[in-house]
């Protein structure tokens, strides 16, 4: 979710907020736009200079690229149901749209998502006048909601999920403008009873809330075999551990780790940073400590070398397909981890730090199914790495039941596309 925690608002205020914001929004767009260009190109999208759509048009929002891949099997779903319509598909990060570029080619259309203010939403609404309105996940926009609720414009969240302390911090800092935008939305289809709770707990009509499950277990987790032959080639006969979506910290983290036990661990690693304006970062320390690193772009032989950087976009899943223990980032510091479910589709060994509550639900339950292991730093994630390496029968059972974890939860896309015909028929 995305409200201006500081301040106890109404919309009102929470918009005159934002006008007032606005240039620094824009700026902060530009001074990101040095070292990542297209940060600033397009930025007139966002401020809602798009061209009129005349055809009918279903409108998905995610934010980046994890909920894009995410939502790659829904959108793949309208596409196929609703053969008269354009999928709209926005995104606010460059990396997203890329993503989403890659993947679907002019096969969907594709703007930047606007500011969330009140004539920029009521502008751009006007300009692609969508027919239903899908957002994901946690993208409750208060303006961008009144404008579609205002305009009779179906608008549904789906994915839905909203941590304990999001909950708290809305109740204290939020609560009334939380709760009149939740019920301005058609239908909150949440990824677990938790969050369904909490969304209810916030305000939220208990006749909008449904539990339809997580589109993550939905994926169609394929992977592109010409280029998983590629990386072993490069990689050789080595076993590999993958670090993936790592965070500023992380690296630092795990190579002073693995310094340590540098001698036990008989193993390539592959560091894959989250944000690829960090790959030259993440190389510079690998020397600087006077490991041997090779990016992955050069596609030079890794055999003898300590680390691969994997400084290439949209090969993820082959990185988990060569990968004999994987390492989700983002939960060894505080960004909450990253998406446990591609390795776990692929049957891989999953370790992950403590900070999880992006994910809370799937770390709990594949702990509990014995489909993964939670350490508390980078040395005890070491220790296990040591672990897996020679004790293949754990590996391999955890690597099981991960997979089995995997299917069992399947099926939400059908739930969603059956919520979205209610709407659209």
């Amino acid at each position: 979710m995305r409200v201006l925690y500081l301040l106890s608002m109404n919309r009102t205020l929470y918009s005159l907020a934002g006008y007032l914001l606005l240039p620094m929004m824009v700026l902060r767009l530009f001074i990101k736009g040095v070292k990542t260009p297209p940060y600033r190109q397009r930025i007139f999208e966002r401020l809602s200079f798009i061209d009129k759509i005349s055809v009918p048009i279903i409108w998905v929002h995610c934010v980046s690229v994890g909920e894009f891949r995410a939502a790659t099997v829904l959108i793949d779903q309208l596409i196929l149901n609703y053969p008269n319509h354009r999928i709209l598909v926005t995104t606010t990060t460059p990396t997203g749209s890329q993503a989403l570029m890659n993947h679907y080619n002019n096969e969907v259309l594709h703007f930047y998502f606007p500011f969330d203010l009140p004539l920029i939403v009521g502008h751009y609404i006007k300009q692609i006048n969508p027919e239903i309105c899908i957002l994901l996940e946690t993208e409750i926009w208060p303006n961008l909601i009144h404008a579609l609720n205002k305009n009779k414009i179906p608008t549904l969240l789906v994915n839905a999920r909203l941590s304990q302390g999001s909950l708290e911090k809305y109740q204290k800092f939020a609560k009334k403008l939380a709760q009149q935008t939740l019920n301005k939305l058609n239908i909150i289809a949440a990824q677990n009873q938790n969050s369904a709770n909490r969304f209810i707990e916030l305000g939220a009509d208990v006749d909008k809330v449904v539990v339809s499950g997580n589109i993550k277990f939905d994926q169609n987790l394929s992977t592109d075999k010409a280029l998983t032959k590629k990386l072993k080639m490069l990689i050789g006969k080595r076993k590999v551990v993958v670090f993936a979506s790592t965070h500023k910290g992380e690296e630092q983290q795990i190579i002073s780790a693995y310094l340590k036990q540098k001698d036990a661990i008989d193993a390539l690693l592959v560091i894959i940073p989250r944000h690829p304006e960090r790959f030259g970062e993440v190389y510079k320390l690998a020397k600087k400590h006077q490991l041997n690193i090779v990016k992955r772009s050069s596609n030079q032989s890794c055999k003898d070398c300590n680390i691969l950087l994997g400084d290439s976009m949209g090969e993820m899943m082959s990185y988990f397909e060569v990968a004999d223990i994987v390492f989700m980032g983002g939960s060894l510091n505080n960004t909450g981890g990253h998406n446990m479910l591609e390795p776990a589709a692929l049957s891989k060994p999953i370790l992950f730090g403590s900070n999880v509550f992006n994910f809370a639900e799937i770390s709990s339950e594949l702990l509990k199914r014995n489909a993964a292991i939670q350490v508390s730093n980078a040395d005890d994630l070491f220790k296990s790495i040591t672990v897996l390496l020679t004790d293949t029968k754990t590996a391999k059972t955890l690597a099981t039941n991960a997979n089995q974890y995997f299917q069992s939860k399947q099926g939400a896309v059908d739930r969603l596309i059956e919520q979205v015909r209610l709407f659209l028929h």
